[in-house]
């Protein structure tokens, strides 16, 4: 069956996106791209694991000298974070 009306691949996206309420989700995801952009590599290197869950960011570090240093900055970082990301999608941030 054919419609009378095509629209584009990022028109179906933005609608599957808008109707499943993905977006939250997808800024969540994001936000772990934009972690590895602010810390750079020494930091990254050093993480072992991070997601986010509920507007909650968790940061696991294998070096007990930057988890120091990053328990310092934690609201400092939530801010970049949030800033980069365009919105308030990290409200917390533990680091492991």
């Amino acid at each position: 069956m054919r419609r009378n009306k095509t629209i584009t691949v990022g028109e179906a996206l933005a609608d599957l996106i808008k109707e499943y309420n993905l977006a939250p989700k997808l800024r969540e995801a994001s936000v772990i791209n934009i972690w590895e952009d602010l810390t750079g590599k020494v930091i990254t290197a050093r993480t072992k694991k991070i997601y986010v869950k509920d507007g909650v960011m968790h940061i696991y570090l294998t070096s007990a000298v930057v988890r120091n240093e990053l328990m310092m900055l934690r609201e400092s970082l939530r801010r970049q974070v949030n800033l980069k990301a365009g919105g308030d999608v990290i409200r917390e941030i533990v680091v492991h």
